[in-house]
């Protein structure tokens, strides 16, 4: 049997302290309990340890910076003294934190007694709980940062944590790694703890392991196809209802598919070779319900809506029209650079005019970075090496069935791979990832223009950019806001997913990535990504639904 891997340590900060309660038995009425809180990743569990030192700490004899962080000043051996001016420094932290300069009085042993009485103290304080267990973390400040843990089943209190020293945000960011932490409506110093499940967790912390690097770059390089390929079959949800769970037991895929029909009048299924899985190739959904929608914004209506300087008048009505109908397809050059960020809403016809030269000319200086690379250069640039191969083969497979694509030689493709190429020179820490063309196709579709589509391009990405970092974090923490919105509207569905493992919702992975690029059409895609910029999660939802 392979061994345990070894806990790995995600977070850890020294010097964060208990403040017993004075009228517990036993208990000194000035001491401290400082300790080391732990983030710990056991085995794909996340775990918030908290372990005291050897030696408890003396207030009388501890050191923290005055609440103007400009002087040390000694703190209060009783209640009611005040603290005592040492000398004057510069803090290097706002809050009221102690300094690095702080020191220990060790208490006194009595017969060989206080060693096994420091013992007991410490595993007295010592605690430990896994992140999936937290219900809500309060927040709260005396001078200085302090952290209450309360756990979704247990009676029991557990001790504050009281950050002197700071590191209570740090600790509450390693914490955001793993967790949503979402303020409470009625407590703005509470927040609310929801934690994806293990296999969410593991699934991403697997692929970026060192082990697994090949799947890891293929993962960066090709993040929906490898997703898809590997995570998405999500077995049919009425199948399993009626399947027996042992293989014995199962039914005859044409048994099952009759009974389906029984179920569900309408149902058409087309059975497949592989085992286990069929495609639904019709439902009756029943009468579609009428959904009452404006016209498109027209040309004159986008006019009438700028002053004489050209500036954008009543913004937020402006864009609840366009919400409610979309656009004409002769007004969205102009007013995509205004919804993709590229024009300020409150920018006048001139500075639109200027800021575009300006705009054209550092473009031409980027594009000439690449295009001046020689071919023995680019020998000794890997990474624009795989940049450009890595384009070239995305373009040649972007939307060719639609006209300003198709065919050969054609010059739309040749400015789809200049803008991404481009793009390398502008973010070369980011560069290119499978899945940008499918983005960028539509954007330059619309503008018809080389240094418009590209700063468009930029400002979408600067909405998108965690999409495709390496690490991921923006797909990690949608997917988990979806999970957690399909509990909330759907519990019961949520429930069957969870069952079958997919409770992670893989599946949804190139819905967030390119925005429903490959699930509609075309001329869907544009009209969706004008009315819908803030709704993706809502229309994940609805459409898993």
């Amino acid at each position: 049997m392979a061994a345990d891997c070894a806990p790995k340590v995600i977070f850890e900060h020294e010097g964060v302290f208990i403040h017993p309660s004075s009228d517990e038995d036993g208990i000194e009425q000035d001491l401290l309990i400082s300790g080391t809180l732990r983030i710990v990743d056991k085995d794909g569990e996340i775990v918030v340890d908290y372990r005291p030192l050897e030696d408890t700490v003396d207030p009388s004899n501890m050191l923290c910076a005055g609440k103007d962080s400009s002087s040390v000043v000694e703190w209060a051996q009783c209640p009611g003294e005040r603290p005592q001016l040492l000398e004057t420094q510069q803090s290097y932290e706002t809050e009221w934190d102690m300094i690095n300069a702080v020191s220990f009085k060790k208490k006194p042993c009595t017969n060989g007694e206080g060693s096994l009485n420091h013992s007991h103290e410490r595993s007295r304080w010592a605690f430990s709980f896994s992140a999936s267990d937290l219900r809500s973390i309060t927040v709260k400040e005396e001078g200085w940062s302090f952290l209450v843990f309360k756990l979704k089943e247990s009676s029991a209190s557990l001790p504050a944590l009281h950050f002197h020293q700071g590191g209570s945000r740090e600790f509450l960011d390693g914490l955001r790694r793993f967790a949503l932490l979402s303020e409470a409506p009625d407590d703005e110093t509470c927040l609310l703890v929801s934690t994806p499940n293990r296999a969410l967790s593991q699934s991403f912390e697997n692929l970026l392991d060192d082990n697994n690097y090949t799947l890891a770059g293929k993962l960066r390089r090709e993040p929906y196809l490898t997703t898809m390929g590997g995570f998405s079959k999500v077995t049919n949800y009425l199948y399993d209802v009626i399947r027996g769970t042992e293989e014995h037991q199962q039914r005859p895929p044409e048994e099952v598919a009759d009974l389906l029909g029984e179920i569900i009048p309408g149902l058409e299924i087309n059975q497949q070779e592989e085992p286990g899985f069929e495609v639904i190739t019709r439902v009756d959904l029943g009468t579609r319900p009428q959904v009452r929608r404006r016209e498109p914004l027209s040309a004159e209506d986008w006019t009438k809506h700028q002053d004489q300087e050209g500036r954008m008048l009543n913004v937020p009505h402006l864009k609840h029209v366009i919400f409610k109908g979309g656009l004409c397809h002769a007004v969205r050059k102009e007013a995509w650079k205004f919804l993709l960020g590229y024009f300020p809403w409150d920018s006048t016809l001139e500075e639109r005019k200027f800021l575009q030269r300006a705009k054209t000319d550092e473009y031409f200086r980027m594009k000439l970075q690449w295009k001046s690379v020689s071919e023995e250069q680019e020998r000794r640039n890997s990474r624009l090496r795989d940049y450009r191969s890595l384009i070239e083969k995305d373009v040649n497979r972007t939307d060719r069935t639609n006209r300003f694509y198709e065919g050969i030689d054609n010059p739309g493709l040749v400015l789809l791979h200049d803008i991404l190429m481009t793009y390398c020179m502008f973010d070369f820490d980011l560069g290119y990832v499978q899945g940008m063309s499918d983005l960028l196709s539509p954007i330059l579709y619309v503008m018809e223009n080389e240094v418009d589509a590209f700063w468009c391009f930029v400002s979408f990405m600067d909405q998108m950019h965690q999409n495709f970092e390496e690490q991921m974090q923006g797909m990690k923490t949608q997917l988990i806001q979806l999970s957690t919105l399909l509990r909330l509207l759907d519990l019961s569905f949520w429930n069957y997913l969870e069952s079958q493992d997919s409770g992670y919702l893989y599946f949804c992975f190139r819905w967030l990535l390119i925005r429903f690029k490959r699930e509609l059409s075309f001329q869907d895609v544009l009209r969706l990504w004008e009315v819908s910029s803030v709704f993706d999660l809502e229309l994940c939802t609805a459409i898993t639904r």
